[in-house]
């Protein structure tokens, strides 16, 4: 009787706790029976079932990530070229996504590699090689990704998040081209860099140039104020000292006049004895008196 009671204590318990469950956060958990989904739970926290006849599938309702396997595709020019990639994704419904994985999640990336290469197949054969290069590997892959969500969605219950391209391998006959390629767009760059830096070189010589004129004409024009200010104040005092005394005045302007002509000592002047120039030379009397 106690071993059959202890047996049944046993069982009573692993039946209570098999009744139980728990959600936590980021997480989608299918009530299943005979493999058939009764419901799903998304709130968290503690929850309850029919113990035995029925299980819980948990499920990551987080970004997961897949790395696809290198694949080789034709451009619309018939160029080859292999391309690395991996993608982002999330279950979007959590029943479609059991119908089609059995909520395996290596079964579905098995299921979504397919589906993205098609897509990155149907994006690089509608366009040329040299368009790849230059639309960049972010627009081949965007193209992808929103070709492939579509599909994945209904199929699948999957939403891709991102397909990330890790790297375009070209083979070796067209690598010289593509370097080529590159180093024409760098050199065409470094073309359009230096000529703006010209182009900005000559307005701040050109605003240089404006802003010295400017000041340069201000100078001058205060220098002929000043120059204009001088010589009127200069007339004034000749006129004054004329007014004074014009026999002194006259042998004053006599002797600038001799200072400026024989200063250097080596000027010569071929003149009349009785010339006007030469009045105050050797004549006393042409002196004019001293008040």
């Amino acid at each position: 009787m106690k071993t059959t009671a202890a047996i049944i204590i046993i069982l009573a318990i692993l039946l209570g706790f098999n009744s139980l469950y728990t959600v936590g956060e980021g997480q989608h958990v299918l009530v299943l029976q005979f493999g058939k989904i009764l419901r799903a739970d998304r709130e968290p926290g503690l929850h309850a079932k029919v113990p035995l006849l029925q299980q819980v599938l948990t499920l990551d309702e987080r970004v997961l990530s897949f790395d696809g396997a290198p694949q080789r595709y034709a451009t619309s020019d018939r160029q080859s070229i292999n391309v690395n990639y991996y993608v982002k994704w999330r279950i979007a419904d959590a029943a479609n996504y059991y119908r089609a994985t059995g909520g395996d999640e290596l079964q579905a990336g098995q299921r979504l590699s397919p589906i993205v290469s098609n897509a990155l197949r149907d994006v690089v054969s509608v366009h040329t090689l040299e368009q790849l290069i230059a639309s960049g590997q972010g627009d081949i892959a965007a193209s992808a990704l929103q070709q492939a969500n579509a599909e994945t969605q209904k199929t699948l219950g999957v939403s891709m998040v991102d397909v990330r391209i890790t790297g375009i391998e070209f083979p070796d006959d067209i690598k010289a081209a593509v370097y080529k390629r590159m180093q024409t767009e760098r050199q065409q760059q470094a073309a359009a860099i230096r000529a703006d830096g010209r182009q900005e070189a000559e307005a701040i010589k050109a605003d240089a140039q404006a802003q010295a004129q400017v000041i340069r004409a201000t100078g001058e024009s205060e220098a002929d104020k000043v120059k204009g200010e001088g010589d009127a104040q200069a007339a004034q005092i000749y006129a004054q000292a004329y007014a004074q005394d014009p026999d002194f005045f006259a042998f004053y302007r006599s002797l600038q006049a001799y200072k400026k002509s024989f200063g250097d000592g080596r000027g010569t002047i071929i003149l009349k004895p009785d010339s006007e120039f030469l009045r105050y030379f050797g004549n006393p009397a042409a002196a004019p008196a001293r008040r």
